[in-house]
């Protein structure tokens, strides 16, 4: 997930769209007038050939000064400001019954903090892991989808931003191929999964130690699955990783590759819904052991170098993801991952385990049912030769102070206030407070503010 600036203006972007992994909505229809002997019959759900949305976001984000008594190439600075713009077309048709094909251009520009580097919770899910000051063109996603109805209960399904508007049974099986993102599958949640509508911090929105396939963008050519089945839905994946971790080139023979699945049980507590995923992954590429490079730089005096140690070797990991409705303005969301800490992580970020909760409340009390206040907090943790590799001078894939002496849990703590002051536009502030970044007692605490201007249709 990345954002890019805009220089100068508050670029408003229309945004067209809700986001792709939004649950849908039975829009009301208004009912014909009929005979009040006849019973009125139901309205015909409308139902989409073809669609057209857009999606602009700005985000300007800065942080404070903060004790800093040395830095490294991938470290955090204090006392910046950063803009990131982004701006997205959806086009979409229906080729036949039940089938979608979705084209997503999308124009970026700007930078996170520091380039994107300095903390393994990275603060801005907008900003990409490249930054640009000249706006550029790019085709983050191009895919197509076909749904299989198996039977059940029919259902709605609202018009959105990679959705067509129609109908489909509780029943069913979803079938996506092409190019498009991880976590617009997988590990997905109401309340914690869209940087440009809800929680900024990378480890908020996505559970920090799933490692999903992506190029420097967030991006992979891949294959899904999922089969719906009452309150089940089993999900299964297979995407190709970078070329090179974090790189901006994937591979295209699936040479290197993320083999995903996911269970998910929804189920409702005192008429609230809620839903549980298990998501499991299994990376298989040229990884190295963090142990290994150190040893190879103490044995030759030379830097560590995990290039130099890269072999062929399998990085699993998993988390559990829960959301939950207390009632109809409350609710609720909690994470927790693990994976092999002993192994580098390859195009997602520097987090071993995690765990994170939090909630978003609507303004209804206070009169602004359309606005929305979200808090949530996280504890990013690193195995011991992580560690070690850290403090003999090994740079992540975000993280990499120069050296970690006295290491720590990095700890996070977000609260945003969404304004909606029309339909369709959303300003967001935005604070976070992070404690340890990048694992290092001897720097921060961060504080960081941010402002998003969000526009969709």
């Amino acid at each position: 997930m990345t954002v890019r600036k805009l220089p100068g203006a508050i670029a408003l972007g229309l945004t067209l769209g809700m986001r792709c992994c939004a649950p849908a909505v039975a829009q009301d229809t208004p009912q014909a007038a009929v005979a009040p002997s006849s019973p009125a019959p139901a309205p015909a759900p409308e139902t989409e050939d073809w669609a057209v949305h857009a999606q602009a976001t700005f985000v300007t984000q800065g942080v404070f000064g903060f004790r800093s008594p040395y830095e490294g190439p991938n470290s955090l600075a204090p006392s910046q400001v950063k803009e990131t713009f982004d701006a997205t077309l959806y086009a979409g048709v229906r080729p036949w019954s039940g089938a979608e094909l979705w084209i997503n251009p999308e124009i970026d520009q700007g930078f996170g903090l520091s380039n994107t580097l300095g903390a393994a919770g990275f603060p801005s899910a907008e900003a990409y892991k490249v930054g640009k000051s000249s706006p550029y063109l790019r085709l983050q996603r191009l895919f197509f989808r076909q749904t299989i109805d198996l039977g059940g209960e029919a259902q709605a399904v609202a018009g959105a931003a990679n959705q067509l508007a129609g109908t489909q049974t509780a029943n069913r099986l979803v079938l996506t191929v092409g190019k498009l993102g991880v976590g617009d599958v997988f590990d997905t949640n109401r309340y914690a999964h869209d940087p440009r509508g809800d929680f900024l911090n990378w480890s908020v929105v996505d559970a920090g130690s799933f490692d999903y396939a992506a190029d420097a963008w967030g991006y992979s050519y891949g294959v899904a699955a999922e089969w719906y089945q009452g309150p089940w839905t089993l999900r299964f994946g297979a995407f190709n990783l970078s070329k090179v971790p974090n790189g901006e080139t994937l591979e295209s023979d699936f040479s290197q590759y993320q083999l995903v699945g996911e269970i998910e049980h929804r189920h409702s507590i005192a008429g609230h819904p809620g839903t549980i995923r298990v998501t499991l992954f299994r990376n298989r590429g040229n990884f190295s052991r963090f142990d290994d490079p150190v040893a190879l730089a103490q044995a030759t005096g030379g830097p560590v170098d995990p290039t130099l140690t890269r072999r062929r070797m399998t990085r699993p990991g998993g988390d559990i993801n829960i959301q939950q409705e207390v009632n109809d303005t409350l609710g609720l969301f909690a994470r927790a991952g693990l994976t092999d800490g002993a192994i580098e992580p390859y195009d997602f970020t520097d987090i071993d385990r995690t765990a994170a909760i939090g909630g978003a409340l609507k303004g209804k009390s206070w009169g602004r049912a359309d606005d929305t206040i979200g808090f949530a907090a996280v504890v990013n943790g690193i195995s011991k030769a992580h560690e070690r590799y850290l403090n003999a001078g090994g740079i992540g894939v975000l993280v990499g102070d120069g050296k970690l002496p006295h290491p720590g849990p990095e700890m996070i703590a977000e609260a945003y206030y969404d304004w909606q002051p029309l339909k369709g536009v959303n300003v967001t502030f935005d604070y976070q407070f992070i404690a340890n970044p990048a694992y290092n007692r001897d720097r921060g605490p961060a504080n960081v503010l941010a402002l998003r201007l969000h526009g969709a249709f």
